[in-house]
């Protein structure tokens, strides 16, 4: 498989961890509102806060196990399990004590990099190391004399014994890569307000090609010393233990607000009033709703790919305008944070967060970028003549899905995609479908449209991706089900 396919397979497996994300945003959401609103519920609050927090504090076992079992060939939770052992192996390897051991050393003169081997980017190497065992050996069988073994409970004791010869290129290579990702780290911090638009600018340019799931870890997660998010939902207590710094935690977050809540929904208006009479109607249902995705939950890329390729020019305007954002929160120390994305849920929860500084701020922010997007948006459809929604010269308004049969349209779709024969494998993140063909010619693309799908994207001759929002991973288990 090619790299861009094996990356995107990581980004895929990621979705499961970080989907453990909104619980913790949620209780520690409710814990902040009620020590403001109720400062007698200590206990309460306490609770919710601890409660959240230990979804925060093993983000890095969440991402070991989330990546072997999204990773495994048929997503099975011994592959999970064979995830968590393998991190609890290495790291405990790895460990101060057991690297003073090993090298013979005082614990005092351990390299402070082995402090820090519990994080997610060991989780994730964990993860991907157990899935590649797990679907290579999950089915092997051995003689009848050791034939308990076999099968899935082989993986555990290869991944093992996998971890114990990592462990021994580790012991000298991982002080030199955590050198290297702090110094990384450190110099787009360093930055300040310019690294988090930069950081904005190319998530967004990422998200074309579904990358941006490799490269926000960098900057939301323990990977480089930056964790954003969880330092911010780590609130007082992040702060007191010095992990987080008020009007500085949350700037990689912060900016998105402005931009998924306002901004986009005015490209969406500009869109739908620039649109053929004709069309208005369709592409007025269409907007309305990929707009209140967005301003409610986040959910940003039906939205997006409504005009990513039909007028790229307005995607590229997109990326920077999101950059801007970013570089203004961060510049005025205007903070909030999420769990799950930049939407009205998570706004509110994270409003009474400690580490919340000028939140407000960020709604007449929004106000201002409502204005830019719907303005140039609007212009530039208009002068440019861009095909968007609604403008198209062969082809009508997306029509909606053909069904409301879940089962149906999962049906249309694999025809569309030339059936189950032409399929390898289905797999599915938040917003799309993430398929290996073995024909894309055969495709459909147009028919794939007509139903109701945002966008197609073919990364290679092998892999597709089907932008079908929230109803992805619906559509994904129906098509298995239907496939078996």
């Amino acid at each position: 498989m090619n790299i861009i396919g094996y990356m995107q397979r990581i980004g895929r497996a990621l979705m499961l961890p970080v989907a453990t994300l909104p619980a913790a945003a949620i209780l520690m959401g409710i814990g902040y509102w009620l020590e403001s609103t109720a400062p007698g519920a200590h206990q309460l609050t306490g609770i919710l806060s601890n409660a959240g927090g230990a979804i925060i504090g093993n983000m890095s076992i969440l991402f070991a196990a989330g990546v072997a079992y999204g990773m495994s060939k048929d997503k099975d939770g011994a592959a999970a399990m064979a995830g968590m052992v393998g991190f609890l192996v290495l790291t405990t390897l790895l460990s101060p004590k057991a690297v003073a051991t090993i090298q013979g050393l005082p614990l005092e003169q351990v390299s402070p990099a082995f402090a820090k081997i519990n994080n997610q980017f060991i989780g994730i190497l964990c993860g991907v190391i157990a899935s590649v065992l797990y679907n290579r050996y999950g089915s092997l069988e051995l003689p009848k004399a050791l034939a308990f073994f076999s099968g899935k409970r082989l993986v555990p004791i290869l991944v093992s014994v996998a971890m114990i010869f990592l462990a021994i290129p580790l012991l000298v290579l991982w002080p030199c890569l955590f050198a290297s990702l702090v110094s990384v780290g450190k110099q787009i911090s360093g930055l300040g307000a310019l690294g988090a638009g930069l950081f904005g600018l190319i998530n967004r340019l990422l998200i074309p090609i579904g990358l941006h799931h490799a490269f926000y870890p960098v900057f939301w997660f323990d990977v480089a010393g930056i964790n954003d998010i969880p330092n911010f939902l780590g609130g007082a207590r992040a702060i007191a233990e010095g992990r987080a710094i008020p009007g500085v935690t949350g700037m990689y977050q912060a900016g998105f607000f402005p931009i998924m809540m306002f901004g986009l929904p005015g490209a969406a208006l500009a869109i739908y009033q620039t649109a053929k009479p004709e069309n208005r109607a369709k592409v007025g249902a269409l907007m309305a709703t990929a707009a209140l995705s967005a301003i409610f939950t986040g959910i940003t890329e039906p939205l997006e790919f409504a005009f990513m390729f039909a007028a790229p020019q307005l995607y590229v305007l997109h990326a920077v305008l999101t950059g801007l954002s970013l570089y203004i929160a961060a510049s005025m120390h205007w903070m909030a944070g999420f769990g799950f994305s930049a939407g009205f849920v998570d706004l509110l929860l994270s409003s009474q967060n400690p580490l919340a500084t000028g939140w407000y701020m960020l709604l007449l922010q929004g106000l201002v970028f409502f204005g830019i997007y719907y303005v140039s948006f609007r212009f530039a459809i208009q002068r440019f003549n861009l095909k968007t929604p609604g403008r198209e010269d062969e082809e009508a308004a997306p029509a909606a899905p053909v069904s409301n049969d879940k089962t149906a349209l999962a049906k249309a779709y694999l025809a569309a995609l030339g059936g189950r024969a032409n399929l390898l494998q289905i797999d599915a993140c938040i917003t799309r479908l993430r398929l290996m063909v073995r024909d894309i010619n055969i495709i459909d693309e147009a028919r794939i449209k007509a139903l109701g799908a945002a966008g197609v994207i073919k990364l290679n001759k092998e892999n597709i991706q089907i932008v079908l929002g929230p109803l992805a991973e619906i559509i994904a288990n129906e098509m298995k089900s239907i496939a078996e």
